[in-house]
């Protein structure tokens, strides 16, 4: 669309929820749990009708980097970055503006978490166009969600009443809500006008550059105090000067703040975020009992479980609702409607010293 447009693909999460198939150094985003593709590859294979490899930024960690940097051949390897310290969305976010800006001063940016599932590619790339277009504008730009569910594990973006799904072009927004609880995520599925936040954006990186020079001036200063990309001593500097951003999302810092934000209210493209075992339950083949199996397997009077135990044969008798994973060192059996927990499994194996298993 425009030889000024990059992607930044923000996959420095861990994937607790996951655990243990998820760990420090093989994270839910490298992981394929759908297909011969991990997540990652996935994301930047949707992408490519609108950004080639050579134009897409990867912002990582340490753990990852090498793995990433494995899948992702196509992606030049000094473009995969791995960030000093975790410091949320908003650092990670300016430090690719700060780097894009100075490499192109007329840069559009897109940010794309790493780890989402889009059921309908061609929908979800026709729809970015206008959410570019009006970034190319001097926009910042959301994508909305046109929720499925009253789901309280999202935050949701409010639009003007009467707002249509696959609008032509982005439409201001009201305010942003955060998770709400059950009752208020009802009413916000029945208003017909709270799409969710999916995470992906849109701006020319000077626009972002300068919300983060009104609304994180600290923040602003030490990325902006960095070394051309490239240069030597960029990656001392970063390195010193990183673990002192402001630790905040991009919603808190910006989008909630900033004067020219529009959202796109987006129609259906299969959009899932993938957020537990139960979400890969719920997108896997299922037998006539709701039973999806990932490895051999016998099932007897058993019902809605799901397992991944590719090396080992599995066999159930009798139980329902269950999530089944098995790796070389760790089992996990649990409940399938608390799978959202699973990730604090990690935080007690953390707090009883077992690192080995993280």
């Amino acid at each position: 669309m425009t030889k000024n447009l990059y992607g930044l693909i923000l996959a420095g999460g861990r994937g607790t929820r996951f655990w243990p198939l998820s760990r420090k150094a093989s994270a839910k985003q490298v992981l394929r749990l759908f297909g011969e593709r991990s997540l990652i590859q996935q994301t930047v294979d949707r992408l490519a009708p609108v950004l080639p490899p050579e134009r897409i930024w990867i912002l990582t960690n340490d753990h990852l980097r090498a793995e990433i940097v494995k899948q992702l051949p196509e992606v030049p390897a000094k473009q995969i970055l791995a960030e000093p310290a975790q410091r949320n969305t908003a650092p990670a976010i300016g430090l690719a503006a700060q780097i894009l800006n100075r490499l192109d001063p007329q840069s559009v940016m897109g940010v794309f978490p790493a780890d989402h599932v889009i059921g309908n590619p061609k929908s979800y790339v026709r729809q970015l166009k206008p959410a570019i277009k009006a970034a190319q504008a001097g926009k910042i730009v959301v994508l909305g969600i046109q929720p499925r569910w009253a789901e309280t594990g999202y935050g949701y973006i409010e639009f003007p009443k009467g707002v249509q799904p696959g609008a032509s072009e982005p439409l201001p927004v009201s305010r942003f809500r955060e998770k709400p609880d059950e009752k208020t995520a009802v009413k916000f599925v029945k208003a017909g006008n709270f799409y969710w936040n999916a995470g992906m954006f849109f701006w020319k990186t000077s626009v972002l550059l300068d919300a983060l020079r009104e609304f994180q001036p600290k923040t602003s200063a030490l990325l902006a105090s960095l070394p051309e990309f490239g240069q030597r001593g960029f990656a001392a500097r970063l390195n010193e000067t990183f673990p002192h951003c402001e630790n905040i999302s991009i919603d808190y810092a910006v989008l909630e703040r900033a004067k020219n934000v529009v959202g796109l209210p987006t129609s259906e493209f299969g959009w899932n975020d993938v957020g537990s075992w139960n979400a890969v339950y719920e997108l896997h083949g299922r037998d006539h009992h709701g039973n999806a199996m990932r490895g051999p397997a016998l099932i007897e009077a058993s019902s809605g479980n799901f397992v991944d135990a590719k090396k080992k044969f599995v066999a159930l008798l009798g139980v329902h609702d269950l999530v089944v994973v098995d790796t070389p060192d760790a089992l996990l059996v649990a409940d399938r409607k608390r799978a959202q927990q699973v990730g604090d499994l990690v935080k007690l194996l953390e707090k009883g010293g077992h690192h080995h298993l993280l």
